[in-house]
């Protein structure tokens, strides 16, 4: 196992959203081309893995169920070691515009300094709001753009998955507290993402209920090459969505793994079809 150096671990919640941040840019046109195709059951079938990643989009409530919905609020508490970001997060899924206001920011956003904060991404670019007033700071300006377009990629990542450039191999079944998973090994095309090195997912993908409960992740962007990195997932039913509203990271180290997560990340009052637009995003 490789280990985490111990800048790693101490960065490592910003990074999470970072590496994600990048691949959210590439899925633009996949995503409008996928709105139909994900309505139709998919088959399961492990010899052809892309199909075990249709039959998750389709499992998680369907892509073309989620865009009829327009746009979701919600309340994300990121919590590390007695850290916290809260936000109230909003996206509207036909712009992939996001929107988060800080009632908390101690890790990723102005740490341990004062002030609200407000995020907004209309889709084109990125507004940053401190007590009100227009940031021109460009490392706030550039949290703040990752925040975005990361925050949405993870709450849309079940069907980002089925991205053009995504390259799914199966690895077999393997146990985990007593339940069996198919493993799927996800990477993506260099050609595609224009990356020499790639992120690598290992997904437990539970073959009843066809949900990700767990998977491993790699950090290329930090010299993490192999998917060392734990996400456990906890689903709640939302308006026929599965949304991981807890999810727990465990960071390895040379004692191993820890029993309890190093990050851990919750959503609560998710609430769709708001009737937000670009222009009301921010009201």
């Amino acid at each position: 196992m490789k280990k985490l150096s111990l800048k790693l671990l101490t960065i490592t919640a910003f990074l999470l959203l970072a590496s994600c941040a990048q691949k959210a840019k590439k899925a633009e046109t996949t995503v409008i081309e996928t709105v139909e195709e994900v309505s139709k059951v998919p088959i399961y079938d492990t010899n052809e893995p892309m199909t075990v990643l249709a039959a998750v989009a389709h499992a998680h409530g369907g892509w073309n169920d989620l865009w009829k919905k327009g746009d979701v609020e919600y309340t994300y508490d990121y919590r590390s070691n007695e850290k916290a970001d809260v936000s109230t997060e909003r996206y509207i899924f036909n712009s992939e515009a996001s929107y988060g206001k800080y009632s908390q920011h101690q890790i990723n956003v102005m740490p341990d300094k004062a002030g609200e904060v407000i995020q907004c991404f209309d889709g084109k670019e990125t507004l940053v709001l401190v007590n009100g007033k227009k940031s021109e700071d460009p490392q706030l300006v550039g949290t703040g753009d990752f925040l975005r377009r990361a925050n949405y990629y993870w709450f849309t990542m079940p069907y980002k998955l089925n991205d053009k450039g995504t390259v799914a191999k199966y690895l077999g079944q393997e146990e985990y507290n007593g339940k069996m998973y198919d493993k799927v090994h996800v990477t993506y095309d260099p050609e595609v993402t224009g990356k020499e090195q790639n992120d690598i997912y290992i997904l437990y993908v539970n073959p009843e209920t066809k949900l990700i409960d767990r998977f491993f992740f790699s950090l290329p962007f930090l010299g993490v090459e192999e998917p060392v990195i734990i996400a456990n997932y906890e689903y709640e039913d939302i308006e026929g969505q599965m949304i991981s509203t807890k999810r727990s990271y465990f960071m390895p180290s040379e004692q191993g793994y820890s029993e309890e997560p190093n990050l851990v990340q919750t959503m609560t009052n998710v609430k769709f079809d708001n009737g937000f637009t670009e222009e009301t995003l921010m009201q």
